[in-house]
Protein backbone atom coordinates (compact mmCIF):
# COMPACT_ATOMS: atom_id res chain seq x y z
CA UNK A 1 0.00 0.00 0.00
CA UNK A 2 2.56 2.20 1.08
CA UNK A 3 4.23 1.80 -2.72
CA UNK A 4 1.49 2.26 -4.09
CA UNK A 5 0.79 5.10 -2.31
CA UNK A 6 3.82 6.73 -3.42
CA UNK A 7 3.51 6.30 -6.42
CA UNK A 8 0.76 8.11 -7.00
CA UNK A 9 1.98 10.64 -5.52
CA UNK A 10 5.03 10.94 -7.74
CA UNK A 11 2.78 10.65 -10.56
CA UNK A 12 0.75 13.64 -9.62
CA UNK A 13 3.63 15.90 -8.62
CA UNK A 14 4.24 15.17 -12.74
CA UNK A 15 1.19 15.78 -13.74
CA UNK A 16 0.86 18.92 -11.64
CA UNK A 17 4.20 20.30 -13.31
CA UNK A 18 2.65 19.32 -16.65
CA UNK A 19 -0.36 21.21 -16.07
CA UNK A 20 1.66 24.33 -14.37
CA UNK A 21 3.38 24.38 -17.48
CA UNK A 22 0.85 24.64 -19.86
CA UNK A 23 -1.13 26.93 -18.04
CA UNK A 24 1.21 29.46 -16.71
CA UNK A 25 4.53 29.56 -19.03
CA UNK A 26 4.48 32.64 -20.90
CA UNK A 27 6.68 31.55 -23.78
CA UNK A 28 4.81 32.05 -26.87
CA UNK A 29 3.50 27.79 -28.11
CA UNK A 30 3.76 29.36 -31.73
CA UNK A 31 6.28 31.30 -33.01
CA UNK A 32 4.80 32.40 -36.17
CA UNK A 33 2.11 34.28 -34.28
CA UNK A 34 4.73 36.64 -32.75
CA UNK A 35 6.41 36.99 -36.06
CA UNK A 36 5.32 40.11 -37.03
CA UNK A 37 7.45 41.42 -33.92
CA UNK A 38 10.52 41.00 -35.95
CA UNK A 39 12.00 44.38 -37.77
CA UNK A 40 12.07 43.60 -41.81
CA UNK A 41 15.88 45.42 -43.18
CA UNK A 42 16.40 46.78 -46.43
CA UNK A 43 18.88 44.33 -48.05
CA UNK A 44 19.26 46.74 -50.98
CA UNK A 45 19.56 50.52 -51.32
CA UNK A 46 16.29 50.84 -53.57
CA UNK A 47 14.50 48.56 -50.72
CA UNK A 48 15.73 51.06 -48.16
CA UNK A 49 14.27 54.04 -50.42
CA UNK A 50 11.31 52.13 -50.72
CA UNK A 51 10.71 51.73 -47.10
CA UNK A 52 11.54 55.68 -46.16
CA UNK A 53 8.99 56.33 -48.85
CA UNK A 54 6.23 54.37 -47.23
CA UNK A 55 6.94 55.52 -44.12
CA UNK A 56 7.22 59.59 -45.22
CA UNK A 57 4.71 59.98 -47.92
CA UNK A 58 1.35 59.30 -47.96
CA UNK A 59 1.13 57.54 -52.07
CA UNK A 60 4.36 55.59 -53.12
CA UNK A 61 4.30 53.73 -56.31
CA UNK A 62 7.38 50.95 -56.22
CA UNK A 63 7.88 49.21 -59.76
CA UNK A 64 9.88 47.00 -60.62
CA UNK A 65 10.46 43.39 -61.53
CA UNK A 66 8.88 40.47 -59.58
CA UNK A 67 10.71 39.17 -56.28
CA UNK A 68 12.09 42.48 -55.70
CA UNK A 69 9.97 42.71 -52.17
CA UNK A 70 7.82 45.17 -53.12
CA UNK A 71 4.76 43.64 -51.92
CA UNK A 72 6.21 41.85 -48.74
CA UNK A 73 7.78 45.28 -47.74
CA UNK A 74 4.50 46.91 -48.27
CA UNK A 75 2.88 44.35 -45.94
CA UNK A 76 5.42 44.53 -43.48
CA UNK A 77 4.89 48.52 -43.21
CA UNK A 78 0.76 48.10 -43.16
CA UNK A 79 1.17 45.84 -40.38
CA UNK A 80 3.40 47.51 -38.46
CA UNK A 81 1.09 50.81 -39.16
CA UNK A 82 -1.63 48.90 -37.65
CA UNK A 83 0.11 47.69 -34.27
CA UNK A 84 1.25 51.10 -34.14
CA UNK A 85 -2.14 52.61 -33.99
CA UNK A 86 -1.42 55.06 -36.63
CA UNK A 87 -4.08 53.77 -39.13
CA UNK A 88 -7.06 51.31 -38.06
CA UNK A 89 -7.89 49.07 -40.66
CA UNK A 90 -5.53 47.40 -43.80
CA UNK A 91 -7.45 47.41 -47.42
CA UNK A 92 -6.24 44.87 -49.74
CA UNK A 93 -7.13 45.76 -53.28
CA UNK A 94 -6.08 43.64 -56.41
CA UNK A 95 -7.32 43.11 -59.71
CA UNK A 96 -8.98 39.66 -60.82
CA UNK A 97 -6.62 39.22 -64.11
CA UNK A 98 -6.07 35.82 -64.74
CA UNK A 99 -2.46 34.99 -65.90
CA UNK A 100 -3.36 33.92 -69.52
CA UNK A 101 -5.88 31.19 -68.23
CA UNK A 102 -9.75 31.37 -67.41
CA UNK A 103 -10.59 29.85 -64.48
CA UNK A 104 -13.93 30.07 -65.00
CA UNK A 105 -16.52 30.26 -62.51
CA UNK A 106 -15.23 30.85 -58.72
CA UNK A 107 -17.83 29.78 -55.96
CA UNK A 108 -17.79 30.59 -52.40
CA UNK A 109 -18.42 34.43 -51.26
CA UNK A 110 -16.43 37.24 -52.38
CA UNK A 111 -13.00 36.53 -50.13
CA UNK A 112 -13.51 32.85 -51.82
CA UNK A 113 -13.65 33.78 -55.19
CA UNK A 114 -11.12 36.64 -54.55
CA UNK A 115 -8.70 33.68 -52.46
CA UNK A 116 -6.67 32.67 -55.63
CA UNK A 117 -5.59 36.61 -56.38
CA UNK A 118 -4.98 37.53 -53.18
CA UNK A 119 -3.18 34.52 -52.41
CA UNK A 120 0.28 36.43 -52.26
CA UNK A 121 -1.07 39.20 -50.04
CA UNK A 122 -2.23 36.42 -47.45
CA UNK A 123 1.19 34.56 -47.76
CA UNK A 124 2.77 37.76 -46.66
CA UNK A 125 -0.25 38.40 -43.72
CA UNK A 126 0.34 35.12 -42.80
CA UNK A 127 3.98 35.36 -42.37
CA UNK A 128 3.54 39.29 -40.51
CA UNK A 129 0.58 38.51 -38.50
CA UNK A 130 0.51 34.43 -38.02
CA UNK A 131 -2.70 32.23 -38.80
CA UNK A 132 -4.99 32.95 -36.27
CA UNK A 133 -4.65 36.82 -35.68
CA UNK A 134 -4.94 37.21 -39.45
CA UNK A 135 -8.16 35.42 -39.49
CA UNK A 136 -9.30 37.43 -36.44
CA UNK A 137 -8.30 40.58 -38.25
CA UNK A 138 -10.33 39.48 -41.69
CA UNK A 139 -13.46 38.64 -39.53
CA UNK A 140 -13.92 41.97 -37.68
CA UNK A 141 -12.58 44.06 -40.36
CA UNK A 142 -9.68 45.25 -39.78
CA UNK A 143 -8.14 43.80 -42.35
CA UNK A 144 -10.85 44.48 -45.70
CA UNK A 145 -10.75 42.52 -49.03
CA UNK A 146 -11.54 45.75 -51.44
CA UNK A 147 -12.06 44.47 -55.46
CA UNK A 148 -10.85 47.39 -57.77
CA UNK A 149 -14.01 46.84 -59.50
CA UNK A 150 -15.92 47.78 -56.07
CA UNK A 151 -14.06 50.70 -55.08
CA UNK A 152 -15.55 53.83 -56.97
CA UNK A 153 -17.41 56.24 -54.56
CA UNK A 154 -15.50 55.58 -51.69
CA UNK A 155 -13.24 57.28 -49.24
CA UNK A 156 -10.90 55.50 -47.31
CA UNK A 157 -9.96 57.65 -44.39
CA UNK A 158 -7.16 56.18 -41.45
CA UNK A 159 -6.28 53.57 -43.82
CA UNK A 160 -3.04 51.67 -44.80
CA UNK A 161 -4.68 50.64 -48.76
CA UNK A 162 -2.38 48.65 -50.68
CA UNK A 163 -3.10 47.97 -54.53
CA UNK A 164 -1.32 45.39 -55.50
CA UNK A 165 -0.19 44.14 -59.67
CA UNK A 166 -0.91 47.67 -60.72
CA UNK A 167 0.06 46.69 -63.83
CA UNK A 168 -3.23 44.55 -64.52
CA UNK A 169 -5.55 47.82 -64.10
CA UNK A 170 -6.15 50.56 -66.59
CA UNK A 171 -5.24 54.45 -66.81
CA UNK A 172 -8.80 55.03 -65.67
CA UNK A 173 -8.98 52.52 -62.74
CA UNK A 174 -5.11 53.58 -61.68
CA UNK A 175 -6.82 57.43 -61.67
CA UNK A 176 -9.88 55.83 -59.64
CA UNK A 177 -8.35 54.05 -56.94
CA UNK A 178 -5.43 56.58 -56.30
CA UNK A 179 -8.91 59.71 -55.85
CA UNK A 180 -10.03 57.38 -52.94
CA UNK A 181 -7.13 58.18 -50.87
CA UNK A 182 -8.43 59.94 -47.45
CA UNK A 183 -6.97 61.67 -44.68
CA UNK A 184 -4.82 60.18 -41.99
CA UNK A 185 -3.70 57.09 -44.87
CA UNK A 186 -0.98 55.77 -46.83
CA UNK A 187 -1.55 54.00 -49.98
CA UNK A 188 1.03 51.86 -51.83
CA UNK A 189 0.70 50.73 -55.43
CA UNK A 190 3.07 47.79 -56.26
CA UNK A 191 3.65 46.48 -60.03
CA UNK A 192 5.93 45.33 -62.90
CA UNK A 193 5.07 46.74 -65.99
CA UNK A 194 6.89 44.27 -67.52
CA UNK A 195 4.66 41.44 -66.72
CA UNK A 196 1.19 43.02 -67.60
CA UNK A 197 -1.49 40.40 -68.50
CA UNK A 198 -3.14 43.59 -70.36
CA UNK A 199 -2.52 44.09 -73.74
CA UNK A 200 0.69 46.60 -73.30
CA UNK A 201 -1.35 50.21 -74.44
CA UNK A 202 -4.44 49.24 -71.90
CA UNK A 203 -2.20 49.09 -68.82
CA UNK A 204 -2.03 52.95 -66.66
CA UNK A 205 0.92 51.85 -64.35
CA UNK A 206 4.02 53.26 -66.16
CA UNK A 207 2.57 56.48 -67.26
CA UNK A 208 0.92 57.43 -63.96
CA UNK A 209 4.34 56.70 -62.45
CA UNK A 210 5.93 58.68 -65.02
CA UNK A 211 3.27 61.36 -64.54
CA UNK A 212 2.87 61.35 -60.55
CA UNK A 213 7.19 61.02 -60.26
CA UNK A 214 7.64 65.43 -59.84
CA UNK A 215 5.01 65.58 -56.68
CA UNK A 216 5.98 66.84 -53.64
CA UNK A 217 4.01 64.20 -51.35
CA UNK A 218 4.39 60.91 -54.01
CA UNK A 219 7.03 58.88 -53.97
CA UNK A 220 8.11 56.78 -57.22
CA UNK A 221 10.39 53.98 -56.44
CA UNK A 222 11.87 52.09 -59.36
CA UNK A 223 13.41 48.67 -57.92
CA UNK A 224 15.80 47.10 -60.42
CA UNK A 225 16.42 43.22 -61.80
CA UNK A 226 19.71 43.62 -59.13
CA UNK A 227 16.80 43.89 -56.04
CA UNK A 228 15.83 40.85 -56.89
CA UNK A 229 16.12 38.78 -53.39
CA UNK A 230 14.37 35.46 -54.58
CA UNK A 231 16.78 32.66 -55.99
CA UNK A 232 19.84 34.21 -57.90
CA UNK A 233 18.89 33.12 -60.88
CA UNK A 234 15.85 35.12 -61.13
CA UNK A 235 17.54 38.30 -61.73
CA UNK A 236 19.66 36.95 -63.95
CA UNK A 237 17.01 35.60 -66.06
CA UNK A 238 15.31 39.00 -65.95
CA UNK A 239 18.08 40.58 -67.27
CA UNK A 240 17.75 38.89 -70.57
CA UNK A 241 13.99 37.84 -70.61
Amino acid sequence: MAKRAARRAKLHAVDSARIHNLVFDHAPANDRDQSYIRKIRPRSENQRLLMEAIDSKPLTIAVGPAGTGKTYLAISAAVEALEAGTVSRIILSRPAVEAGENLGFLPGDMREKLDPYLRPLWDALNDRLGAKRLRQNLDDGTIEIAPVAFMRGRTLNNSFVLIDEAQNCTYGQIKMLLTRLGWHSTMVMTGDPDQTDLLPELSGLSAIAQRLEGLDDVAVVRLLDSDVVRHPLVGRMLSVL
